[in-house]
């Protein structure tokens, strides 16, 4: 927001000044409140975990009692999530995310962004969930190929307690190369700050609002240090004319923003603490982790039309934290006072629950040891759960060797009965099997490219069977199944079909002569390979 003085006021002013009519007193600059709650990254966790941790049901109880406190002040009050919804628990996955999305209406979310994972499934299911909403989806630089206009909606005006309010969807760019092909192939994801400065001067011509948000599924990296990733909420707040967002609420790098200092995060968070967020420029910059497992709460007071941060929570869900009681052990213990769950959605949300349940009960194996997939894991280093997929998959196609992005191993396993619910929670996004079979000078080629994915991306590669090193930028003594690699010898690798399509930035091999697509999924071949090989060894995949 900008405050425009004009040359006429100053000198009406100074008239004023030097009349000798009595002085009137300026009327009290009239003071108006917002409270902004959100959440981001929700994945299919409508509903509570095993420990009773976070839940859509629970969520709308403290929203509700936050929303309520707020409007009782005379706040006007926006619920916000940043987006990513879909994928990640197999009750909501096999749903395709209803439960979730009609959570969240039974909430009284206001709009969210689209997240990268809102495009792992057909653009058709995307519509039906649109359907489920009653709160727009909004993405203001993604665009029609064929027609160049917008595919979804841009922007949505709020008006509330005298106050206009603007909130601007943004999506990362990075969805070009981490969503699926199959499914976005007629989309373009244009780079957010050019449509942004265009978006919001458009909207300020024709609604002149008080306050403009962007809620974003971009990232939060610290000091706009954003690596391969796409630019991420710090470099949109620098890169945009000073006042032109007044808060970004984010999601997608799955974080709470709390900082010590400037581009200083608190990496010593925990659930209860207090909590600062980022600010760049002059905008707010807001992330509440991911799951629900926190609602973020932004006050913030309007005065002589200056925006002030009054206070900022993120208020935990039932989040337990370990604490060492008196005899020295350490104990789980609620960060906060238990949330009683809202008993009308919880009974909406329970046949979602059940259903789900039906589908994928049952044990189908054993493993002796944690399989390790992690996030922070395995987009950092090789994980014996990675070899594991491999192994599946290579047994499926009679391969010599595969390959994975560590972006596509989405959760870990635990050591102990394995479930077809613990597949899916690996394995949500239903890619099929593939596999090539590539002249030696070829694959070299392809794995001169694939290896140069850094760390701390969903590119990273896990491989199986296949070894090698870099030196001065070279790939040398690459190595198949423990021999050397023969420039001349026809070698056989399997690959997902994600991969295989060019996602996550791997070259597409999908027109190549060689390649096949087989009708099983990742999940189908990782399920089989428990059902024939336990109880596995953990050990016997450990990286070396």
């Amino acid at each position: 927001m900008r405050v425009f003085i004009t040359l006429f006021l100053l000198l009406s002013l100074s008239a004023c000044s030097n009349n000798n009519t009595p002085t009137q007193k300026k009327p009290a600059a009239e003071t108006q409140y917002l409270t902004v709650l959100h959440t981001n990254d929700n994945h299919g966790r409508f509903w509570h975990n095993e420990k009773g941790e976070y839940g859509m049901a629970a969520r709308k109880t403290l929203i509700d009692q936050l929303r309520n406190d707020a409007k009782a002040q005379g706040h006007a009050v926006l619920l916000l999530s940043g987006g990513d919804i879909n994928t990640g628990i197999p009750e909501s996955d096999l749903q395709f995310a209803e439960p979730d999305f009609k959570g969240m209406s039974f909430i009284g979310y206001d709009a969210m962004a689209l997240g990268n994972h809102e495009f792992d499934n057909p653009l058709s299911i995307l519509k039906k969930q649109q359907q489920w909403a009653n709160f727009p989806l909004l993405s203001a630089n993604i665009f029609d190929k064929k027609t160049g206009e917008n595919a979804f909606q841009a922007y949505q005006i709020f008006k509330q307690q005298g106050l206009t309010i603007a909130v601007i969807g943004l999506t990362t760019t990075d969805t070009a190369k981490i969503g699926n092909p199959q499914f976005i192939g007629g989309l373009e994801f244009k780079e957010p700050v050019e449509i942004t400065k265009a978006v919001a001067q458009k909207i300020k011509v024709r609604y002149q609002p008080d306050i403009t948000i962007a809620v974003t599924h971009m990232g939060h990296y610290v000091d706009a240090s954003y690596g391969i990733n796409a630019p991420g909420d710090v470099t949109l707040a620098r890169s945009l004319p000073h006042g032109t967002l007044d808060m970004i609420i984010g999601g997608h790098s799955q974080e709470p923003i709390c900082m010590t200092a400037d581009n200083k995060s608190d990496d010593n968070f925990k659930p209860g603490m207090a909590c600062k967020p980022d600010q760049q420029n002059g905008t707010w910059i807001m992330q509440a982790h991911e799951w629900g497992k926190y609602v973020g709460k932004a006050m913030f007071k309007i005065e002589n039309k200056q925006l002030t941060l009054i206070n900022y929570e993120l208020l935990p869900v039932n989040l337990y934290i370990d604490k060492v009681n008196a005899n020295g052990i350490t104990v789980p213990e609620l960060a906060n006072e238990y949330i009683t769950p809202n008993p009308e959605l919880k009974s909406f949300l329970a046949p979602y629950q059940a259903k789900g349940a039906k589908q994928i009960e049952g044990k189908i194996g054993f493993v002796n040891a944690k399989l390790e997939g992690d996030r922070n894991k395995v987009r950092y280093q090789q994980t014996n759960l990675a070899r594991v997929i491999i192994q599946a998959q290579m047994n499926s196609v009679n391969a010599d060797f595969g390959l994975i992005s560590g972006g596509g191993v989405r959760d870990s396993i635990s050591a102990g009965e394995v479930s077809y619910k613990d597949i899916l929670k690996v394995h949500p996004f239903k890619n099929r099997i593939t596999y090539m079979d590539w002249q030696g000078q070829d694959l070299l080629d392809y794995l001169d490219i694939v290896t140069r994915f850094p760390p701390d991306s969903g590119a990273y590669l896990q491989y199986h069977q296949l070894s090698f090193e870099r030196n001065n930028d070279s790939l040398i003594n690459v190595m198949i199944n423990g021999k050397e690699l023969n420039k001349t010898k026809t070698y056989r690798m399997s690959l997902n079909s994600y991969n295989a399509s060019g996602g996550d930035g791997y070259p597409a091999l999908t027109d190549l002569k060689g390649f096949v697509s087989t009708e099983e999924t990742d999940a189908q071949a990782l399920k089989r390979f428990f059902s024939e090989y336990s109880p596995v060894d953990a050990a016997e995949f450990s990286p070396k």
